[in-house]
């Protein structure tokens, strides 16, 4: 008699039956509707300043591309994404205004996009500068240098900042891809950050971006987002 082989039982789904954080989705038209009659609290604020952080290449400046996608309902991409090197693509500390309707009229928030943080100790934007930017101290337009921090003699620090100059929230962007592997200086680097920004009373949140790279289930569909294991897996190794 011929000798019977089972059948190999079928792979664990890549997907959870129910997702691990419920999203309402569908609501389009009112999240949208929210972020166009947004206003800051602060009478004295004239606009929200938004610090985003993260290791190079990590997805900060696509992040705002896509912001100002989806509120001009249009393909923008005015900050200059890096799809090539290692290093970080942005040099500079730059400040993004939304266009809102006609011509000189903005969303009462701002992006500030930055160098990105490197594994090596003289590499990518310094914390230091991080937490001087935080404070408003750093003027649009500053080259940062990974080996040294800016000089209060440079005429890129501002002496003075007002409630304007500073940054209100701290967004640090982790790439879904790389999460797993980010060098123990990158992630010294960036608790460090975190930590200033606790101790200025500073809001602060994660995004973990490329997700459809970094998981087929979400390119497929990106509502799997949430009931993605290896997408939960990633968020649990970036505590996000």
């Amino acid at each position: 008699m011929g000798r019977r082989w089972s059948k190999p039982p079928p792979p664990p789904s890549p997907t959870y039956p129910e997702p691990w954080r419920n999203i309402p989705w569908g609501y389009k038209d009112r999240d949208l509707k929210f972020v166009r009659d947004y206003h800051p609290h602060n009478d004295e604020l004239q606009q929200l300043r938004i610090l985003l952080c993260g290791p190079a290449g990590s997805g900060k400046s696509s992040f705002i591309n896509s912001v100002d996608t989806v509120l001009k309902g249009r393909v923008c991409g005015r900050a200059l994404a890096n799809a090539i090197s290692q290093g970080s693509y942005t040099l500079q500390y730059k400040t993004y205004k939304i266009q809102k309707g006609g011509a000189g009229t903005f969303y009462p928030f701002v992006f500030n996009d930055i160098m990105g943080i490197e594994k090596d100790t003289n590499g990518g934007v310094r914390v230091d500068d991080i937490n001087l930017a935080m404070k408003g101290h750093i003027k649009d337009g500053y080259n940062f240098n990974p080996r040294i921090k800016i000089s209060e003699d440079d005429r890129s620090y501002n002496r003075t900042p007002t409630l304007n100059d500073r940054a209100h929230v701290l967004v640090c962007v982790v790439s879904a891809s790389t999460v797993n592997i980010l060098s123990d200086e990158s992630v010294r680097k960036m608790r460090d950050v975190r930590l200033a920004a606790r101790d200025l009373g500073i809001p602060q949140l994660a995004i973990l971006t490329k997700i459809d790279e970094a998981c087929p289930e979400v390119k497929k569909d990106v509502k799997n987002v949430y009931k993605s294991k290896y997408l939960k897996e990633k968020c649990e190794i970036g505590h996000i």
